[in-house]
């Protein structure tokens, strides 16, 4: 059987047994126009009044996006968003890049994220959440710091906050207040937001928004300083626009989980010994730290013990920029790798993506095909495979002739789950 895997910007085709258990989304049929869907929803709101009618002639507005490592379709939603307001002067908007920790994007990046004309005419900063001149204190929060969000944020009249909706493996999901907290955050907020108690709390996973601490600081620190106005899509396979969520951030926002959850999480019946996965292909497989969501979707329904072979391209490396690598690299192991991030004293930004993989390298071994060179792959504690066919024949000689098979063509935009 062929199975096409999401893998960089090209794909990859896999020959798998007949009996592998192929776990997609839904396949929805796609809207005819999705500018006309987008328009609509920003008339026709949840929970406030109609865009054009909140945002006055004066008023200093403020779009968060999010970075170049979301496939949010930025080049659409906020040219359409400008068309919404043809009564607000140019001059006084700005497009605010949530990097939460991740690098700046460059002018050229952003080209390709926005398109050229917007680039050419709104003033875009990057945030900078090391940066103390360009944060202001909005409050302290019950989880045990002080609250930091951007400054252009905080002094802006009208904030808008725009975003994609998909499982993710710690926040339940994305969207929504994840646009502000950890987007736009000061460093001191993100790592409590990240912490090693935040990041191991059972209900941090897929799909679980109620009584996961995650969501409720991202609220929390949401209600400080809130957005104004939400405009969140949900996704395809292919990054096409299949729904649209607008209005009051917190009613907006349940209702594209909501719909998003019913789309893209598949019940499955068993666990399995083997699961390939994927991370989704480009924009969300460009790096080693990204790819982790994809083994983490693959965890749900792999046996313990069992295997992950995890396809992403990493064409941007692990990064170099971060400290993920310098954490890998600061144990030999990950059960020592979780002995030292869980101690109390241990606080260093990018610990939880470090976190994750090793609670994920617990459960299962796990394989990566990339472009990484072998000496990366394996400072992650990860098996390189350049061939996936050879390794589940490989593998045969641990499972049996009997071996179970899952793939997830589209990594963590499906997240399977096993009732138990």
């Amino acid at each position: 059987m062929n199975v096409f895997l999401a893998y960089g910007k090209s794909g990859l085709n896999l020959k798998v047994p007949e009996i592998t258990r192929v776990v997609e989304p839904t396949h929805l049929s796609l809207p005819e126009d999705d500018h006309a869907l987008v328009i609509d929803a920003l008339r026709n709101p949840k929970g406030t009044k109609p865009l054009r009618e909140m945002v006055k002639p004066t008023d200093k507005v403020v779009i968060v996006i999010s970075d170049i490592t979301r496939p949010t379709p930025n080049h659409k939603l906020v040219p359409w968003l400008l068309e919404e307001l043809p009564h607000v002067p140019i001059e006084n908007v700005t497009i605010l890049n949530g990097l939460g920790t991740h690098r700046d994007q460059t002018r050229e990046e952003f080209i390709e994220m926005l398109g050229e004309k917007v680039v050419n005419t709104v003033r875009i900063v990057n945030h900078h959440c090391h940066e103390k001149s360009e944060l202001s204190h909005v409050g302290t929060s019950r989880f045990g710091c002080e609250v930091y969000l951007n400054k252009d944020y905080v002094e802006a009249d009208f904030r808008i906050v725009t975003g994609f909706i998909e499982p993710h493996f710690f926040a339940g999901f994305s969207g929504g207040p994840k646009g502000i907290m950890p987007g736009i955050a000061g460093i001191e907020t993100i790592l409590t937001f990240h912490n090693a108690k935040m990041i191991g709390h059972q209900m941090a996973t897929w799909g679980k928004i109620d009584n996961n601490p995650l969501q409720e600081m991202a609220r929390e620190v949401n209600s400080f300083c809130k957005p104004d106005f939400l405009l969140n899509v949900a996704l395809n396979g292919e990054k096409k626009i299949t729904n649209v969520f607008a209005g009051e951030l917190a009613e907006a926002h349940a209702i594209g989980c909501e719909y998003v959850k019913q789309q893209a999480m598949v019940k499955c019946d068993k666990r399995y010994d083997v699961v390939i996965t994927t991370n989704a292909g480009y924009p969300l497989d460009q790096n080693l730290y990204q790819a982790v969501k994809g083994m983490d979707a693959a965890r749900m329904i792999v046996k313990q013990g069992g295997t992950i072979i995890c396809a992403a391209e990493c064409s941007e490396g692990m990064p170099e920029h971060g400290n993920f690598v310098k954490i890998l690299q600061m144990r030999n192991s990950p059960q020592e790798l979780l002995e030292m991030i869980n101690e109390p004293s241990f606080q260093m930004f990018d610990q939880w993506e470090a976190q994750r993989l090793a609670m994920i390298q617990e459960w299962a071994d796990v394989y990566l095909y990339s472009s990484l060179p072998e000496e990366s792959t394996k400072i992650a504690n990860l098996t390189p495979t350049r061939d996936i066919e050879q390794t589940l024949k490989d593998l045969k000689g641990k499972y049996g002739e009997e071996m179970s098979i899952a793939v997830l063509p589209l990594g963590p935009l499906t997240i399977p789950y096993v009732e138990e």
